[in-house]
């Protein structure tokens, strides 16, 4: 007897499929390609999949691509949600934080590519993906924290002590790639993050 639910099943792997062969298409093409270099139709192509089926998902190349980057950067968040639980001690948070980033990056550096070599910025700024609303509040948060604490430069907006942060985080990972990818960006999470910390602390910090 065949079963009832065999359909749907059937459905869910094709869905699961076609997702999964148009993320593997994204990487590939897009962190070694520039941007406009590569059409929907290109995408489709190398991804088996149709030109109209990308079309009614996603309507253009922008949204495909800013759709999963989107994925993985939700991935990332939630990767620092479960490793920030139970940690109390601000300092050890951040360079949890910092340290996820860069494990994420050099572990998974076409989707890091395509994130701050290939997207052009000024249209992902466009788009509602761009402010990854759960990551910028989760680390605000972590950041206010520090304020309120004492340990973190009150006189300096929050966005800024972000924007310095993740700021390191993109030009390290962008000289890793223009020097060839030799050393390990994770190797460095102690020596740069300290680099980080006596730039946020308070002047009056000491550790």
């Amino acid at each position: 007897m065949k079963d009832d639910n065999s359909q749907y099943v059937s459905g869910q792997k094709k869905t699961m499929d076609f997702h999964e062969r148009l993320g593997e298409t994204i990487l590939e093409m897009f962190s070694q390609s520039d941007f406009h270099a590569v059409g929907i139709r290109d995408i489709a192509k190398n991804a088996g999949v149709s030109f109209a089926t990308i079309y009614k998902h996603y309507g253009n190349k922008e949204r495909l691509v800013f759709a999963f980057v989107d994925i993985w950067m939700g991935r990332l968040t939630d990767r620092i949600i479960d490793h920030l639980q139970g940690m109390a001690d601000l300092k050890e948070k951040l360079r949890k934080i910092f340290w996820l980033q860069l494990d994420c990056y050099e572990t998974h550096s076409d989707f890091a590519k395509i994130v701050f070599l290939t997207l052009p910025m000024k249209t992902w700024m466009t788009d509602e993906s761009f402010e990854q609303h759960r990551m910028f509040n989760l680390l605000m948060d972590v950041l206010r924290q520090g304020q309120e604490e004492g340990r973190l430069n009150s006189d300096v907006d929050t966005r800024i002590l972000l924007d310095f942060m993740l700021g390191f985080v993109q030009r390290s990972f962008i000289m890793w790639v223009q020097r060839g990818q030799k050393e390990s960006l994770v190797n460095q999470t102690d020596v740069m993050f300290e680099m980080i910390w006596r730039g946020i602390s308070s002047p009056e910090i000491t550790d």
